[in-house]
């Protein structure tokens, strides 16, 4: 990964109504980098992508890809990356070669080898018709023809939706590979473990704004655990919301579990001078805990 851009939105806008899907974007996607951008449904995602790819027109703002303007240049912008949309449709009486094949030809023709390749490790049926095929076979072939021109730019929304785990972990593979050799991908989901395994970066969207923009690695570094406090007899919560470092409290019947990124004495100290305690565990917080505590750190300032 260097530090040249590939992806650039400023002060990309959305308004549908009186709906702001999304407000005064501004990202710098660098080249050969794996992007994650996190929300639930609604949050904005396929907002984005739809704007970036030029299916929508955006209120105000501006993008480009590869230093094109996604709107001036857009057929030009598509020569040069893979696309997986969330409404991913497909002809259901083609097979997924002549697919496959009817996307080669739009693009000049591919090598079909590698085509082989990614069937092969993703396990997809090509002699079938899309229409016989599930879900999770239907996006295989979606997958195949993202990757198969050997994109400089992957742009996908839910890519892994309805893959099994282990083709989920296989197609984790393949956006690492492509990134190594420069590729850059733009990866929208809310399977938070996915992104916590191939991103190097990740945004989180609420709303239709970025409430945080931040490396994978200083996330897990920063400090937060998943403490679980195990009690006999009661427990008054709003005791430790107040407690500094405590992010978050949930309380399920004689067990407290909070997100905590301050120092572990003075919670000790505070937990069993009031309560019973039985037993307390920490760990390190995963992507998902922490991206949890992000929207109920905002939905306490909404």
């Amino acid at each position: 990964m260097n530090d040249q851009i590939t992806i650039r939105t400023e002060k990309l806008t959305k308004h549908y109504g009186d709906v702001k899907a999304l407000v005064d974007l501004d990202l710098d996607v660098r080249e050969g980098e794996v992007f994650g951008y996190l929300g639930p449904n609604g949050a904005g995602k396929t907002t984005t992508i739809r704007t970036m790819m030029d299916e929508i027109r955006p209120t105000s703002g501006t993008s480009t890809i590869l230093g094109m303007d996604s709107h001036e240049m857009s057929v030009e912008i598509r020569n040069h990356i893979g696309y997986v949309p969330g409404d991913l449709a497909m002809y259901p009486n083609l097979t997924g070669r002549d697919t496959v094949t009817y996307f080669s030809n739009l693009r000049g023709g591919v090598d079909w080898d590698y085509v082989q390749e990614l069937a092969d490790r993703l396990e997809a049926d090509l002699d079938k018709k899309i229409g016989d095929l599930s879900s999770g076979n239907r996006q295989k072939v979606g997958l195949i023809q993202a990757f198969m021109n050997k994109p400089l730019v992957l742009i996908m929304d839910e890519p892994s939706s309805g893959l099994d785990p282990l083709m989920q972990r296989e197609f984790q593979k393949l956006v690492r590979e492509v990134a190594a050799n420069g590729t850059t991908v733009f990866l929208s989901s809310h399977t938070l473990s996915e992104v916590q395994r191939v991103a190097d970066r990740v945004g989180i969207i609420r709303r239709g704004k970025l409430i945080a923009l931040e490396a994978v690695a200083d996330l897990r570094s920063k400090g937060i655990r998943k403490v679980n406090i195990f009690y006999d007899g009661d427990m008054d919560a709003d005791v430790l919301r107040p407690l500094p470092g405590v992010l978050d409290v949930r309380v399920d019947d004689h067990n407290v579990v909070l997100s905590f990124d301050g120092r572990m004495e003075t919670l000790l100290k505070v937990v069993t001078e009031r309560f019973h305690v039985l037993d307390i565990s920490t760990e390190e917080a995963n992507l998902e805990e922490i991206f949890l505590t992000y929207y109920r750190e905002e939905e306490v300032g909404v």
